[in-house]
């Protein structure tokens, strides 16, 4: 077995390296904290290096993301120690807040059909079809809602679904607005964040619930004048209901 041999004296650095290997190691350490982790963590660029490279956007979405995922939570504790009542009615209905509409809203296009069951090959099949079928239409429905939003305020609305049911939706803002979003889930003690967006004006598609429980989207209007936002939806889920 070998030994590293023990250095000399004169083979040690000396006090004044070590102080000038210190101190290089403490400039280059702020010069990354002050360069790159404030602009992309947290969106101060004092420097503007971090806006040059592209950094201090990414930090401002992290924070205003941060921001609201926190203002969720916060409202999804209050609602849980508050259920709000859930209206299950199943016609078509528009829900206006007591704020009167500055602007007029956009109407998002028709939210795509949700996938249709998959088709049975046997004659039992078939007949099994016939049967359910005209029930399974029974139970869909579509809604619409539309809400206004001043500056700086969010607002939550959620499906009530069961685990793997698919409800597709359609949504947009007033021309010229955009909202930061959070489509999301909670229930059965779960949560879910299935998409998050920021200065986006519209989107569609389909949501297939993870779990059985409450899925929906918060939107929150970081403007500085009142939007208006309209969502259709249409699916099998048992209710809808404005959370926030």
């Amino acid at each position: 077995m070998y030994n590293t041999d023990m250095p000399t004296r004169a083979e040690l650095p000396s006090t004044g390296k070590l102080l000038r290997s210190t101190a290089i190691a403490v400039v280059t350490a702020a010069a990354l904290l002050v360069t790159i982790v404030l602009p992309s963590e947290y969106g101060i660029d004092p420097t503007g290096v971090g806006t040059a490279l592209n950094l201090t956007e990414m930090g401002e979405i992290k924070m205003q993301l941060a921001e609201e995922a926190e203002a969720d939570a916060a409202m999804d504790a209050a609602n849980r120690a508050n259920p709000p009542a859930v209206d299950t009615d199943s016609s078509m209905r528009t829900e206006t807040t007591t704020v009167a509409p500055v602007v007029a809203p956009v109407a998002p296009p028709p939210p795509p059909a949700p996938p249709a069951p998959e088709r049975q090959s046997s004659i039992l099949g078939t007949i099994g079809a016939l049967i359910v079928s005209p029930a399974a239409a029974q139970e869909q429905r579509q809604d619409e809602m539309t809400i206004v939003l001043q500056p700086g305020e969010g607002a939550e609305i959620k499906l009530t679904m069961v685990e793997g049911e698919v409800a597709a939706f359609a949504w947009a803002v007033s021309e010229g607005g955009t909202v930061n979003y959070d489509t999301h889930g909670d229930g059965s003690g779960q949560n879910i964040s299935y998409e998050k967006g920021r200065s986006v004006a519209a989107d569609d598609g389909q949501l297939q619930a993870a779990f059985t429980g409450k899925h929906g989207w918060f939107w929150r209007n970081r403007g500085d004048a009142p939007i208006s936002l309209t969502l259709r939806t249409s699916g099998t889920y048992t209710a809808i209901e404005r959370l926030v």
